[in-house]
């Protein structure tokens, strides 16, 4: 049994782009704290295992949890708990290169293996009238730094460098290869 261990319904978009549709779908119940002093890498990593390991799975299940952060320097910007919370986050973006770091876990049975993906991007310097507006389409709830690059805020912005689909919450071409690793068909399920 393919389970995906997480709430996201970008990442389950993503999988069935690439023709893989998990049977269940269990959500993840961890401490989503940074560790003081932890780096945004280890961060992310360590949240993408921690979310793997909290399924609940039987022998040869395969589980695939994920992690997307969003970094500005040291700093890990999680995701926005209210408007105003959103709007400090996304001022703090504005006219700036930030890093996604997002971490895929796979586990079958003990065998954990994992993968980080780094992309950079920048925002586009934002008017308080685009924040305001933006804030009204409430495409901020949910998302690390308060955005998320595949809705309306794609227009703010102009550059990446990295992978799209790991932007939005999960390396395709990453997840795959794990996903293959454990012997799992993609495409013929």
């Amino acid at each position: 049994m393919f389970i995906l261990g997480s709430a996201s319904p970008r990442r389950r978009q993503l999988l069935e782009q690439i023709g893989c549709v998990p049977d269940v779908v269990r959500l993840p119940d961890i401490d989503e704290s940074p560790l003081t002093g932890e780096s945004p890498r280890d961060y992310c990593s360590r949240m993408a295992v921690e979310k793997v390991n909290s399924i609940a799975s039987e022998s040869l299940d395969i589980v695939l949890s994920a992690d997307t952060t969003v970094a500005l320097g040291r700093r890990i910007l999680g995701k926005a708990e209210n408007a105003a919370e959103a709007k400090d986050l996304l001022q703090a973006l504005s006219g700036r290169r930030h890093r996604v770091l997002t971490a895929v876990a796979v586990k079958c049975d003990s065998i954990v293996r994992k993968r980080l993906v780094v992309s950079q991007v920048r925002m586009k310097r934002l008017s308080e009238q685009e924040i305001r507006h933006y804030l009204l389409t409430d495409d901020w709830c949910d998302k690390a730094g308060a955005y998320g690059i595949q809705g309306s805020a794609a227009s703010f912005i102009p550059w990446i460098s990295g992978s799209f689909s790991a932007i939005v919450g999960l390396p395709l071409a990453e997840t795959t290869a794990l996903l293959q690793s454990f012997g799992y068909s993609i495409g013929n399920n």
